[in-house]
């Protein structure tokens, strides 16, 4: 994806034991790990060569919590702070400059974090495409509702030339890229009530191509299986914890 404003552009995990933690994933889903242009203290998970995702040691140096983050591309990351400032959300840490580019680190009104990125993309990535990201999904009390805050932080429109848009769906609302769908936004159904039950979160979904043999790697390298495999219209999947309490889900055929 080339600078399309409001995209989900990354996705980074930050981690207390960088090594244990790269170990885990190699198991599990076969990736192997580089040095990062963005500096010290980051690395890039690739696939055959191929970008998949971020580490950082945020969770010491910015004493941030181990979780997955969805990142969103921004041509303007002080002005997306600001929008976010205005609907009532929170910005807990930037605009900061990592390596070239600059992040923001914030969450949307009902709580769910996600970052801010303003800078040069990773080549190759895209979520549904190749082995970034399956599929991205946010749990959320209202889903209509967030809809429209990420649409006005983000700039979202429904033109589809501008690239990024939503359509309702039932109880979720999707997100398009030029046209294909990338992410969901589920909870509290577009005619109802929102749920104040539902935790907010953005949830990240990893290929396996053997979601069998990727659990019993989980278990076996120290993570947890905490739902038993599930079908969706996507295949089927399960939710795990890797060692050091990063939530993610892995999605098989």
């Amino acid at each position: 994806m080339d600078s399309v404003p409001g995209v989900p552009c990354w996705v980074s995990l930050t981690v207390r034991d960088r090594q244990a933690t790269e170990e885990f994933y190699s198991a599990v889903l076969g990736w192997t790990f580089t040095d990062s242009p963005l500096g010290s203290g980051f690395r890039t998970a690739t696939r055959e060569g191929k970008p998949v995702a971020g580490f950082n040691e945020a969770a010491v140096s910015w004493q941030l919590p181990v979780r997955w983050t969805v990142f969103f591309s921004t041509p303007d990351a002080d002005l997306a702070c600001d929008r976010v400032h205005e609907r009532g959300a929170t910005v807990a840490v930037g605009p900061l400059r990592v390596g070239e580019g600059r992040a923001a680190m914030v969450a949307d009104p009902q709580g769910a974090p996600f970052g801010l990125w303003q800078g040069e993309l990773p080549r190759g990535w895209e979520v549904g495409a190749g082995h970034a990201p399956a599929w991205l999904e946010l749990h959320t009390s209202d889903a209509f509702a967030a809809a429209l805050f990420y649409g006005e932080v983000l700039d979202w429109t429904k033109n589809p030339s501008h690239g990024v848009s939503y359509e309702e769906q039932h109880d979720e609302v999707h997100i398009l890229v030029d046209g294909e769908t990338v992410a969901g936004l589920r909870g509290g159904g577009i005619e109802a009530a929102p749920d104040p039950r539902r935790r907010t979160r953005w949830d990240v979904y990893f290929r396996a191509h053997d979601i069998d043999a990727a659990l019993a790697a989980v278990e076996r390298t120290g993570g947890s299986v905490l739902s038993p495999v599930q079908q969706a219209p996507h295949g089927r999947y399960a939710t795990v914890r890797d060692p050091d309490g990063g939530l993610f889900s892995l999605l098989g055929p």
